[in-house]
């Protein structure tokens, strides 16, 4: 019986109402599920299809000046453990530990952070990554343990040009050198991202894609002015000195006098930033720019520079050296305590005698010296691109006496740092021009196009090109036929300045006795300076003069670069080979402190014949030697040096108030005494 229309109708009515109802509380659910539940649930789903993703950027590159690689990263893997989800904590570490080299309670102690993470290793060897991966699968441990990729540092050459490098620590900030000074530059980015993952925690879908897309905007590439192959010339010439003198320490700089571009740095001891925690902090810092000396005679080249600019002196005008002074007390002589006779200005810079240089600052007086050292860059910072750059030390020249001036002029009463002392003799070099030292060539972008280059930029003219001209002159002879001739290349015009200084002891009072600084500061070619060169060696054991150990240093450095360079020899040298006497292989610099005579030059005449040429500062004059002489003699000798006599006793003179060569006030007064 087929059912009544009206039925059919009620049926149909019914199935509106009930599809009604349905679609009011699916719509009510789905509503509720969206609106207020909605981003509960969706977080829900997300840590069961997929995780959360600490996306890291590796750090930027930095690179030679012919782009060898001298630093790199490369994405590891990162172990950590979420303690909240450890069923079996000791059975974790047992299994964990042998994997990653920790130990049992090491782990354990990574998991009683607590929370919901712990780190458990840092970027890890792709031997450990495996062997953990391994694990996790065999025994499950997916719930509690997880990798995070993290950027890598590696050092491909180890030890070189470590302290210019620096290292990076655990969170990819640089903590020394270059990696920390330009740390804002080349700094990996982190982003955080989500990434659909299955579960074994593989990328599944777009994560595929997106997980090694990220590059960063920053990780720029840093080139620096340092050459590898000079780099290399250096340290293994550092190494050999190191070997045959067993110093503290030692410091070379090369450096383009031209440009300021530094083309290698180095010093020893040093150490491996691949594993840099297994070194003394000490050993980390870069001497180069932080460590501050006393340079001795180096300085002498500045002091003579000041005094030709001045018009105080000549190359040619003459001297005769008594050996050693006496200013305010204080006794400065000659490195072997004798006297070299009648000399020139040439013979003064290029036998380092420091009587002469003492009477040429006094000359000078305090605030010219300490103008001309400003104007050589000394006494501030100079802005090199290098982190714990010092200043060095200058005195005040209002606060110095005729002592302080006397040994300034020969190195002492004056600290500087090496970076401060080759970027002055490359201003000698570069015709009088000082020009801001700089190590960084230029920044690129991540995508490598270019994001900034370092130009040269002058700092200011230290001299005239005349007088400048003139110095190089004398530096040149001080290798050819002085004290720097351990310095020499056959062929090669090289300039420069040997140095031995006493260190000050820690605590400022004094000098340490028997302890020396031995340096030698030059440049070559002279007819078109490309390099300028310091060796510092700092206390070494056995013989200590710069011209003995210093020098020898250099010209082999400078042999090997000329030759990498492919510098042609000067096609006229100006001195012969033969011509060198090593009359100074050692000048000493300490003021009061006998120095073992290392060659004993013949002086031409006798050291109280201290004659008129060699004049004191205006309004000061050298107290002769009255020994041996009647009354007569002595009283007109008095007259003629402005100073007034009195005498005691008959005879001949045999003691004086005022000791020989002393530099006193015209005017002042002095007693002889006289027995038959």
């Amino acid at each position: 019986m087929k059912p009544s229309r009206k039925k059919v109708q009620s049926n149909i009515r019914w199935l509106v109402i009930v599809l009604i109802v349905g679609t009011i509380i699916v719509t009510i659910r789905y509503a509720w599920l969206q609106l207020v539940q909605g981003a509960e649930l969706a977080e829900r789903m997300k840590y069961q299809v997929g995780q959360d993703y600490s996306v890291q950027s590796p750090r930027g590159a930095i690179i030679d000046r012919n782009g060898r690689e001298l630093a790199v990263s490369t994405m590891t893997k990162s172990l950590f453990v979420d303690p909240f989800h450890v069923k079996d904590p000791q059975q974790l570490a047992k299994d964990l530990a042998p994997l990653v080299d920790k130990t049992e309670e090491e782990i354990l102690e990574d998991i009683a952070v607590g929370g919901g993470f712990s780190w458990v290793k840092r970027r890890m060897e792709q031997s450990e990554y495996e062997a953990v991966r391994a694990l996790i699968r065999e025994k499950e441990y997916g719930n509690c343990l997880g990798f995070r990729d993290e950027a890598k540092r590696y050092y491909p050459n180890d030890v070189l040009a470590a302290n210019v490098l620096g290292f990076v620590g655990t969170d990819d900030k640089g903590l020394d050198g270059i990696e920390q000074a330009l740390d804002k530059y080349i700094k990996g980015e982190v982003t955080e991202s989500f990434m659909y993952t299955d579960r074994q925690e593989r990328p599944i879908l777009d994560s595929i894609f997106e997980k090694h897309s990220y590059q960063g905007d920053r990780c720029k590439t840093i080139q620096l002015t340092i050459d590898s192959a000079i780099q290399f010339i250096v340290e293994q010439e550092l190494d050999r000195a190191m070997a045959e003198n067993n110093p503290l320490a030692i410091t070379c700089i090369v450096m383009n006098p031209q440009t300021g571009e530094i083309l290698a740095m180095a010093g020893r001891p040093s150490y491996n930033p691949n594993r840099f925690w297994d070194y003394d902090q000490e050993v980390w810092k870069n001497r180069a720019v932080s460590f501050i000396y006393e340079p001795g005679s180096t300085f002498k080249s500045i002091v003579a520079g000041a005094a030709l600019q001045e018009g105080l002196v000549t190359p040619n005008q003459v001297f005769v050296d008594p050996g050693y002074v006496m200013v305010s007390g204080k006794r400065i002589q000659n490195w072997n305590n004798s006297s070299f006779g009648t000399v020139t200005f040439t013979d003064v810079v290029k036998n380092s005698l420091n009587t002469g240089f003492a009477l040429v600052g006094l000359r000078l007086g305090a605030e010219k010296m300490t103008e001309y050292a400003k104007l050589f860059g000394f006494g501030e910072p100079t802005g090199i691109e290098l982190p714990g750059e010092e200043a060095g030390i200058l005195f005040d020249p209002y606060d110095m006496v005729d002592s302080d001036i006397a040994t300034m002029a020969i190195g002492q009463s004056i600290a500087v740092t090496p970076i401060q002392l080759v970027t002055a003799m490359s201003a000698i070099a570069n015709d009088g021009i000082l020009l801001k030292p700089h190590i960084v060539k230029m920044i690129k972008n991540a995508n490598g196009t270019m994001y900034s280059e370092t130009q040269t930029e002058q700092v200011r003219r230290s001299l005239d090109s005349a007088a400048d001209k003139t110095l190089v002159g004398l530096l040149e002879q001080v290798v050819s036929t002085g004290g720097g001739g351990l310095a020499k290349v056959k062929g090669y015009r090289i300039a420069g300045k040997t140095g031995t200084a006493q260190k000050i002891r820690e605590d400022g009072l004094g000098y340490m006795e028997g302890r020396y600084i031995a340096s030698f500061c030059g440049f070559a070619p002279v007819e078109n300076p490309q390099l300028a060169l310091l060796v510092m060696i700092d206390d070494p054991y056995g013989a200590f003069y710069g011209g003995q150990i210093a020098a020898p240093v250099a010209g082999r450095i400078f042999s090997q670069t000329f030759r990498y360079l492919r510098i042609e020899p000067s096609e006229a040298p100006s001195f012969d080979d033969d011509e060198y006497m090593p009359a100074d292989l050692g000048e000493g610099d300490a003021a009061g402190t006998q120095i073992p005579q290392r060659v004993e030059p013949t002086p031409t005449s006798e050291p109280s014949s201290y004659q008129e040429e060699v004049e004191a500062p205006t309004g000061m004059v050298v107290v002769p030697d009255f020994y041996g002489k009647s009354i007569r003699e002595s009283a007109r000798l008095a007259n003629d040096r402005g100073l007034l006599f009195e005498s005691e006793g008959s005879g001949w003179a045999v003691e004086q108030s005022i000791a020989p060569n002393t530099v006193v006030d015209s005017g002042a007064s002095i007693k002889v005494y006289f027995a038959p």
